[in-house]
């Protein structure tokens, strides 16, 4: 057979082309790609379940194998062989049945840790990070968590509903091996409520909206974040502007730009190891132009790259 040039619009869509691996129990990478498409915890527009298929869509437009990427603005290759990408497919979902969901969740990203794999995840609503925080125990480590999201998401509850995408950071400061915090890119008038920043606060979390974001430059941003050896970044793509993102469920303008976020996670994988990341709240069909998965997609693998340039 001659051989394959195995173009982006041919072949099978995983993440950026990498390999698929079918059973976690017999995972061997250095990141695994997990889907996780799920939105029962969306109050208003609906639709981020379908994030992980158009994300996985449009990154094959971006896939180099073993390659791997060139950066042109400090003339190096990333992501190169033997550094290995696997895509794990999607975790298995009930929707209507949040239990079984949610346990899913948990189990699939726990497995991916004990295999000595840094997941990688796309959602799916912000929810989603209650349960893999759950697995962030199997790091067996304090964790400093960083947000990048337009909203706090620390509401306590809507009446007995606790496991909603407005509440992850709430929930996941009640895991007592999450330590510090520090959320970026805060903006828009009632976008959380006034109790819900002051409990924030006291918990000690480092609160920065979008617009002391511009104000003080990246390194300004930097210097704000909370110093540990291990970090857990949490991506709502609604924290960057409307105008590079309109397909989320609560776009918002006087957002963060990609240079901005991208140069922030560079600094973050400069502080420590990042053990995992999520990146959440994609809806492709409010966004006809396909610029926003564009964006996660991009912003998905630039994170994977810092993470392997810096690893410890």
């Amino acid at each position: 057979m001659k051989r394959k040039f195995n173009q982006p619009i041919t072949g099978i869509c995983s993440f950026a082309k990498y390999p698929i691996c079918e059973d976690i129990d017999e995972l061997e990478a250095d990141i695994a790609v997990l889907g996780v498409p799920y939105d029962m915890g969306v109050g208003y527009l609906s639709g981020c379940r379908l994030g992980p298929r158009r994300i996985r869509e449009v990154s094959t437009h971006y896939a180099r194998g073993g390659v791997g990427f060139y950066d042109i603005d400090n003339d190096e290759q990333l992501l190169e062989a033997p550094i290995k990408i696997v895509d794990c497919g999607d975790v298995d979902i009930l929707h209507g049945d949040l239990e079984y969901c949610f346990n899913s969740i948990e189990e699939y990203v726990r497995r991916i840790i004990q295999r000595g794999a840094i997941p990688a995840i796309m959602g799916g609503d912000h929810s989603i990070t209650i349960p893999i925080g759950r697995a962030l125990s199997e790091v067996g480590r304090k964790i400093n968590v960083i947000q990048f999201d337009a909203h706090l998401d620390w509401t306590d509850s809507v009446g007995p509903q606790r496991l909603a995408n407005g509440s992850p950071m709430r929930r996941l400061s009640e895991m007592d091996y999450i330590d510090k915090m520090c959320q970026i890119g805060l903006r828009g008038l009632g976008s959380s409520r006034r109790e819900d920043f002051m409990d924030a606060k006291a918990y000690g979390s480092v609160l920065i909206s979008a617009k002391e974001a511009h104000e003080i430059g990246v390194e300004g941003v930097l210097a704000k974040i909370p110093k540990g050896e291990d970090y857990y970044l949490s991506i709502d793509i609604d924290g960057y502007d409307i105008s590079i993102a309109p397909g989320v469920g609560s776009p918002s303008p006087g957002g963060l730009y990609f240079n901005q976020v991208t140069d922030i996670i560079t600094g973050i994988c400069k502080m420590g190891n990042v053990v995992g990341f999520d990146l959440v709240e994609t809806a492709p069909q409010y966004d006809p132009t396909n610029t926003t998965v564009r964006v996660a997609a991009m912003t998905m693998l630039h994170t994977m790259a810092m993470i392997m340039k810096y690893k410890k």
